[in-house]
């Protein structure tokens, strides 16, 4: 199926017992057992089945199952948050310690969760001087336990090199993790360019409506864990709270994602409810439709902006000047993301000036809304971050991110229109002159 249809109807047929054609909201704590046996078959990962919804929902499910076959893996987690699913991604290959090495151009929470709290767990961030393969590579030692990229970074809104960085991950033996919650699978499916696993906030595009928070982990099931025991213990030796279980023996091609549910979601329990389950899977059904026009209005409103003489510099990688237009040709077949940022002549100042007159744009710190949304990165998503890691990340002090939304893009291009007349007031009495 293709996405359009995978979007509407993969991961669930009308149920038996109502023959409903909506996904039915399972709101249950627990699930009864058909017996003794039954009860420690399901605990004991000898049969599939519910047994708490801490570990799993049948709604939930459905949504993992559409948002595998979206991203063509072979199996997904449904967590609370894309936080969430980011520190399940990261400690379920180096919960035995080690270190992660990451692109320099991340989303400001993702940096901290890398710079300052994975390591209180024994986990090291590295972040390399850029998002070139072979300054990744430089980083690469024997502790590295994953390679990690944002397939579109946030808010730089750079185009990662997947291919290439998979295969210097896969020359040291370790897999790609990528966040690909911007370019979505409808954009770009990583796994065919040699990824392994794929995080995604739904609360963003995928969500697609601003209303709900979840997370999910995908896994492609093609990195070799048994291949690699040494660096990957976990994977590969006896897990006494399962009674010796081996993942990579047990599951083979799902090891990955079963051992993120078995351990990760059954002890630490960043459980998504069964509501936002559903409330999710409705905007999925619509994200096909919603990227074009997303992609379409943006392509619009960054060449008003590229035109308009009181705008210092747009930085989109759909313009052919771009350094990633190359990478926006091979990865996202010339769609660039609706998401990118530029700066406004007059610096930060003007730009709060700016960012302070949007009437129809909204202020806030989400991405991925039907509803177009501006941010200020330094002053927000990223304010935790020294001056130079804001520069690496592609955050200036005049910065605005903009995400683009669905409306009609005139209406969009007038309210930033107005928003710049009273940020540069000279340059209208300049023009009028």
């Amino acid at each position: 199926m293709r996405n359009e249809t995978i979007a509407i109807h993969a991961g669930y047929e009308p149920e038996a017992t109502t023959h409903a054609v909506a996904v039915p909201i399972y709101q249950t704590a627990a699930y009864a057992f058909d017996s003794a046996d039954h009860g420690a078959a399901l605990f004991n990962l000898e049969t599939e089945g519910f047994r708490y919804s801490r570990i799993a929902n049948p709604t939930s499910a459905v949504l993992e199952k559409r948002i595998a076959q979206l991203e063509g893996g072979v199996g997904a987690l449904a967590v609370a948050t894309g936080q969430a699913a980011l520190h399940f991604a990261f400690v379920n290959v180096a919960d035995h310690g080690g270190n992660i090495v990451s692109v320099p151009q991340l989303y400001g929470t993702t940096h901290t969760l890398l710079s300052h709290i994975l390591p209180r767990q024994g986990i090291i961030g590295r972040f390399a001087e850029s998002d070139r393969p072979d300054a990744i590579e430089k980083l690469i030692d024997e502790n590295t336990r994953a390679v990690f990229a944002e397939t579109i970074g946030n808010p730089a809104g750079n185009v990662c090199d997947i291919e290439a960085l998979a295969n210097i991950a896969h020359a040291h033996g370790v897999p790609l993790i990528v966040d690909n919650t911007v370019a979505t699978p409808i954009l770009l499916k990583p796994f065919d360019y040699g990824a392994d696993i794929a995080v995604h906030s739904l609360t963003k595009f995928l969500g697609g409506h601003g209303t709900t928070l979840g997370g999910a982990i995908v896994d492609s099931g093609n990195f070799p864990w048994a291949e690699h025991a040494d660096r990957f213990p976990a994977y590969n030796k006896p897990d006494a709270s399962y009674h010796g279980l081996v993942y990579a023996e047990r599951f083979g091609k799902t090891a990955y994602i079963e051992r993120a549910r078995s351990v990760y979601q059954r002890t630490m329990g960043s459980v998504l409810s069964p509501f936002n389950a559903f409330l999710l899977l409705q905007g999925i059904e619509t994200v096909a439709l919603r990227m074009e026009r997303h992609v379409e209005n943006a392509r619009k409103v960054a060449e008003f902006l590229r035109g308009d003489p009181r705008v210092a510099w747009v930085n989109y990688t759909g313009f052919p000047d771009s350094p990633y237009y190359p990478l926006v040709q091979k990865y996202l077949n010339g769609s660039a993301s609706s998401l990118f940022t530029f700066g406004i002549k007059g610096g930060m100042e003007a730009g709060k000036t700016f960012y302070d007159a949007l009437k129809l744009i909204t202020r806030l710190v989400n991405i991925g809304d039907a509803k177009s949304l501006a941010c200020h990165p330094a002053s927000t998503t990223h304010r935790q971050m020294s001056a130079e890691q804001q520069r690496v990340a592609g955050v200036l002090p005049e910065t605005i991110r903009l995400s683009i939304g669905i409306e009609h893009v005139s209406d969009i291009i007038e309210d930033i229109d107005q928003a710049l007349k009273k940020a540069c007031p000279s340059a209208q009495l300049e023009a009028a002159e």
